[in-house]
């Protein structure tokens, strides 16, 4: 992991970790106006326990970059209609307390107040901000790391599968060979009982012709004794 410092040499450094606005609340809670948005410079200056001056200092330094970010500056009906809008969610016994600026106000969202932790050199809440980041980043990796090293185990299981399913394939081509053959025998087998079955058939009619016969018969052999004896 790179020192914390790292993110106050490196643009490109800070800009991957940007979104990460929720290290703020991390480290220290930090009081946003009434539309939960926005802090004034003077709010920034509280929450990294440093002089407005500085903060001044370093958003005139770092201009460009911050206003990538969210910062604006409010002046003439801009202004007032954002304290307009502030006052209504002030809430209506605590509008004498809310406070106006008389020219300019300079706004910041999260992002920008996590661009000045990265910028911030002399504030121990600022450097708490940048190891927070780090950290937070270093775990990612870690994680990435982690699911990487999963689906590569995964891929070789996969592999180890594929592998022995390609030596089952000429077991299971015999199998169903095999099958293949006690299916053409089985009917094979189903023929030959068929056709017993129907001789049967045939072989029964054949003795009930029978019977019926040998019973005229007995019926003519015992006309002819009571014929002789009568």
């Amino acid at each position: 992991m790179p020192p914390e410092g790292a993110l106050l040499e490196s643009r490109t450094m800070r800009d991957s970790v940007m979104g990460r606005v929720e290290a703020l609340d991390k480290v220290k809670a930090l009081t946003m106006l009434p539309d939960g948005i926005h802090v004034r410079t003077e709010d920034v200056a509280r929450y990294f326990e440093v002089s407005t001056g500085v903060i001044r200092q370093l958003t005139a330094r770092h201009r460009a970059e911050l206003c990538e970010n969210g910062m604006r500056v409010l002046r003439g009906s801009d202004l007032r209609r954002f304290h307009s809008d502030m006052l209504s969610l002030w809430g209506e016994g605590r509008r004498e307390s809310y406070p106006q600026a008389a020219t300019q106000l300079t706004l910041h969202p999260r992002r920008a107040v996590l661009n000045i932790a990265m910028l911030l050199r002399d504030s121990d809440i600022a450097r708490r901000v940048r190891t927070y980041l780090l950290d937070a980043e270093e775990d990612l990796r870690k994680g990435y790391a982690d699911l990487d090293r999963r689906v590569t185990d995964t891929e070789s299981c996969l592999g180890s599968v594929g592998r022995a399913l390609q030596e089952l394939g000429p077991v299971l081509n015999r199998m169903s060979y095999r099958l293949d053959s006690l299916d053409r025998r089985l009917d094979a087998t189903n023929r030959v009982v068929a056709a017993l079955s129907n001789r049967l058939c045939d072989v029964s009619a054949h003795l009930d012709r029978v019977d019926a016969k040998v019973d005229g018969l007995a019926h003519q052999v015992r006309d002819l004794h009571r014929a002789v004896g009568g």
